[in-house]
């Protein structure tokens, strides 16, 4: 019964908010923020039940819902994150346009969130799949001008990874004359593996656009930059991990493990061919990531970065492997939010996240500093941060697994991703304040408040693990992987343990030595700016970036490897068809005299076919 009322608080919530707002706005506003606590609520209270319920019938197909752990895990970081974004939109959102329009579309991609990770059988899932895409495509055309064309380029390899996703639906009703994934999941075993390969690769070009898995992300860099920031959290934080859900629900609940790891073409494994692409994904969006300008497209290509850790542990078959992939994909959940979060407060008090136009903004906005400097340290994985629990289990899932290749380019990676957090950081808080924004304020409370949450929670859970990893460990075990031996600091293997207490201590230790130094050298003085030196050459007062070039060098020899050849591709289809179509256009003349030659042509040609066969 609950799942019946959470459904139809969020998809009914999400309609009556916006009637609400045709009444008044802040009536939309408040309403929005209740149903979305409520449900939250509703999520918290079923931790740890086994629920089914028939809901209601499709054309005579039965529609189901199920809560386990799998999905509750999920569910509980849709609701919480979309409760944050709803918190942030109503300082960032004021004053826009179609106000109502928005906050119907942010509920309704979650009621579609939940729906989906709810959904006991395929043809429900595929129903919610759908919803939640053409919401999404919506809100990322929100602001409109290149926001249209960003989000056209997503529904329309959405289209095409739904295409592949319900041809291998309709394949499996035909081979088991069912939807319901748990009598596919006992009665898979039975088929052939061709059968199970093919499966394996339609759902896997789906659920690979959606999670902007190498080759299928193109459309991810330009819809989060041009998606209003509050729902870019979200489309980072969470929707792109939809497509992680899918992946889980077809390795280990539809195939299982041991099917998946038998799978193999011309004797590769494919769980190491999909390992491999997300080390693909890892390494080159990160080094992409670099060079940016723009906050928000430097992020996005985190973004696809930080996916391809959650693949490379979900996929390897180990116990470690996968906890460390689910950990960090509750990980980067909070502090790429975090991170998306920081940049909008920043965008909202100057009008710009162009890199090089800021500086010296951290007295002006110490809270939305802190947060962004939290979660740069998480995503880089620095110790006491979530981040750095997650990628310590990945590093030592593959190195247990002696999968040296994907383990240096998943290091290499994070030596990526200290180079573009670091240029955040600096361009936007360190150096020099421009004059232009000398008379910056504070982040509205209503932003620093889901910014003082995430930051607590990341380094919550950089500290005691535990706290997620029990919960985690109960999702492996239930997905057939043997249990860890979790506690609140950490994990214990054979190989030894992830002790936090231990590094705690030790970074006090230099923390205090540091402190010492410090104490013991002399006071800093005031200097101008231009009484200043930075590799050797001085910095002019009307210059703030002395680092905005920094990486030109490293630019430089990489810049060959950097190109987007998928996007390059993608984009000489595009113009190819719309060539072709034009040429195909052009039969549509509008003269009659043209049209009858058609049919007179058409009529011809039946006639030769038919006395052609009566010859043969």
């Amino acid at each position: 019964m609950i799942i019946n009322i959470l459904l139809i608080i969020a998809f009914g919530g999400a309609f009556l908010v916006y009637l609400a707002g045709k009444i008044s706005g802040k009536l939309r506003n408040i309403l929005s923020i209740i149903i979305s606590l409520v449900i939250l609520t509703l999520i918290v209270m079923l931790q740890g039940k086994e629920i089914e319920v028939n809901y209601f019938h499709f054309f005579n197909f039965p529609l189901m819902f199920r809560i386990n752990v799998l999905s509750w895990f999920f569910a509980l970081l849709i609701s919480f994150l979309t409760t944050l974004s709803l918190i942030f939109s109503l300082n960032y959102m004021k004053g826009k346009e179609n106000l109502d329009f928005y906050y119907l579309m942010l509920l309704l991609v979650n009621a579609s969130m939940l729906a989906i990770v709810l959904s006991g059988d395929l043809l429900s899932f595929y129903i919610f799949w759908e919803t939640m895409s053409w919401s999404t495509f919506l809100l990322i055309s929100y602001n409109k001008g290149k926001a249209i064309n960003a989000a056209l380029k997503y529904i329309i390899m959405s289209i095409a990874g739904s295409l592949a996703m319900l041809l291998a639906i309709i394949l499996i009703y035909i081979k088991f004359q069912s939807f319901d994934i748990l009598f596919i999941s006992t009665h898979i075993n039975m088929s052939s593996q061709n059968f199970a390969i093919l499966i394996f690769l339609l759902l896997s070009i789906g659920f690979g656009v959606k999670s902007a898995i190498v080759p299928l992300h193109a459309w991810l860099p330009d819809a989060h930059a041009e998606a209003p920031s509050p729902f870019s959290a979200i489309l980072s934080g969470i929707l792109i991990k939809m497509g992680i859900y899918g992946f889980l629900l077809l390795f280990y609940v539809i195939l299982g493990l041991k099917i998946l790891l038998s799978l193999n073409i011309w004797g590769i494994k494919l769980n190491y061919i999909f390992a491999l692409l997300g080390a693909i994904s890892v390494l080159v969006p990160s080094m992409i990531a670099i060079f940016q300008t723009d906050a928000k497209r430097v992020l996005a290509w985190s973004s696809i970065g930080q996916i391809g850790y959650i693949a490379i542990g979900i996929t390897i078959g180990s116990s470690i492997g996968t906890a460390g992939g689910l950990f960090h994909l509750f990980s980067h959940t909070i502090f790429k939010a975090l991170l998306f979060f920081s940049i909008a407060a920043v965008e909202y008090r100057t009008g710009t996240r162009d890199l090089n136009k800021l500086g010296g903004l951290m007295k002006k906005m110490p809270i939305v500093f802190i947060g962004c400097l939290i979660s740069v340290l998480g995503l880089i994985g620095i110790p006491l941060t979530n981040g750095f629990v997650s990628k310590w289990l990945i590093y030592k899932a593959l190195f247990l697994n002696q999968n040296y290749f994907l383990l240096f380019i998943a290091l290499i990676s994070t030596w990526a991703a200290i180079l573009y957090g670091f240029k955040i950081l600096h361009h936007i808080f360190l150096g020099q304040l421009s004059q232009e924004h000398i008379k910056v304020k504070k982040a509205p409370l209503g932003m620093q408040i889901p910014i003082m949450i995430l930051s607590f929670l990341v380094l919550l859970f950089g500290i005691f693990p535990g706290l997620a990893l029990k919960t985690i460990n109960k999702l492996i075990v239930n997905i057939g992987f043997k249990s860890l031996s979790v506690n609140l600091f950490g994990i214990v293997s054979e190989t030894g343990p992830l002790n936090i207490i231990n590094i705690f201590a030790g970074l006090m230790a230099i923390l205090l030595l540091i402190i010492i130094v410090f104490k013991l050298g002399k006071k800093k003085t005031n200097i101008k700016q231009d009484d200043n030196y930075a590799a050797g050459s001085y910095i002019p007062i009307d210059k703030y970036h002395f680092t905005s070039n920094f990486y030109a060098p490293l630019f430089g020899i990489i810049k060959p490897l950097l190109i987007d050849h998928i996007d390059n591709f993608y984009l000489w289809v595009a113009n190819r068809i719309r060539s072709l179509s034009d040429k195909v256009r052009k039969i549509y003349c509008g003269n009659v005299n043209v049209y009858v030659i058609y049919i007179i042509g058409f009529a011809a040609l039946l006639i030769i076919l038919k006395i052609g066969l009566k010859l043969w």
